[in-house]
């Protein structure tokens, strides 16, 4: 049997990380009146908007645990398999930490899809996990009406070098290590608008592995770190300023975008994730235009890491980013951390 015989987006209402609850939903879920026991060996928990909860082991290690999962934003179903492995294990490396192993969560339409499709995307999940130097050693699946899938998975990474989304300083420089515009591309994708080329560059994007962030864990001078995913840039970087009780400026001619991005907001190619995740912070941004509100809240899935460098290591940093080979646009700030005026929470400078 042909598995792309059956294309993967048609059986979704949503794709990838596009499918998240937006922030504003999410906050009221999470919300709770009954106290929670304090364990002083949880460094990261619930508590807080981070990327893993990590637990101090004790003997100088800690260790991190995540669990990512959407719906399918390509139809190949190994692509997908990928695309959903490289996003869950992003999240070790947003804390610093170095992933070690790895379960799948498997949702499956089994009247509709058949398992030689679900294969096809557990095969892609463990070429992924293996690049990752993990196992993908077990999971869960369930009779689903629509395809699931992601990973579980746990790392480790010292105590005292865990990288969290709310210990920037004031002064520290923006660098974000993959080009933003993915969801608009899966949206083309989706309405079949999808050009070629840009249909390689969305696969190879969302299927890099942000290994760096396991280096970066090591260094003093990164002050904070995350990956930017559902939320879009700016719902993550809100995060950031909000959990370190600072502000940003944005130079937004000097954010890494995929550069084909106009063509496809000519024609409306945004999704509908874009307006949830901007009614959920756009009081507490200052004024966009149509384009830079699309492309800054744009969904991204298996984004790349948004980290915040203090000056004093800003040479030593790019310089590691030209080592890894990473795109010109990719090795220089777009943005700086400031103290909070009283204005807008983020402002974006469009010279």
């Amino acid at each position: 049997m042909e598995t792309m015989e059956f294309k993967l987006t048609q059986y979704s209402h949503g794709a990838g990380c596009g499918c998240k609850i937006s922030p504003a939903i999410l906050d009221k879920i999470l919300h709770s009146n009954i106290a929670t026991p304090t364990d002083a060996r949880l460094l990261v928990g619930n508590d807080k908007r981070d990327d893993a909860a990590v637990l101090d082991l004790g003997n100088g290690t800690a260790l991190i645990s995540t669990t990512d999962f959407f719906m399918p934003i390509v139809d190949d179903p190994y692509d997908f398999g990928r695309i959903a492995s490289a996003n869950a294990i992003s999240d070790v490396y947003a804390m610093g930490g170095k992933p070690v192993l790895a379960i799948a969560i498997l949702g499956w339409p089994v009247d509709k899809l058949p398992p030689e499709v679900a294969q096809r995307v557990l095969e892609g999940a463990r070429a992924v996990c293996a690049e990752a130097g993990i196992a993908l050693a077990g999971g869960h699946s369930i009779d689903c009406p629509e395809p699931v899938f992601g990973l579980a998975v746990n790392g480790l990474v010292n105590s005292y070098q865990v990288k969290q989304n709310s210990t920037a300083t004031a002064g520290c420089r923006l660098y974000l290590t993959k080009a933003l515009g993915v969801g608009i591309l899966s949206t083309a994708q989706k309405r079949g608008l999808l050009l070629a080329d840009d249909a390689a560059i969305a696969l190879q994007s969302m299927t890099t592995l942000n290994k760096l962030g396991e280096l970066f864990g090591k260094l003093e001078y990164i002050k904070a770190m995350t990956d930017v995913t559902g939320f879009g840039l700016l719902g993550h970087l809100t995060e950031m300023c909000e959990g370190s009780g600072l502000s940003a400026v944005i130079e937004y001619k000097k954010v890494p975008v995929i550069a084909s991005l106009p063509h496809y907001l000519q024609q409306k190619c945004f999704p509908g994730g874009t307006q949830r995740n901007w009614n959920s912070y756009g009081h507490k941004i200052g004024t966009l235009s149509d384009e830079q509100r699309y492309i800054l809240a744009d969904p991204q899935t298996s984004g790349g890491l948004l980290v915040a460098v203090a000056e004093e290591g800003i040479e030593d940093f790019e310089r590691l980013l030209q080592e890894n080979n990473l795109p010109a646009g990719q090795c220089s700030p777009f943005g700086v951390l400031k103290a909070q005026d009283g204005g807008p929470l983020i402002r974006v400078d469009p010279s």
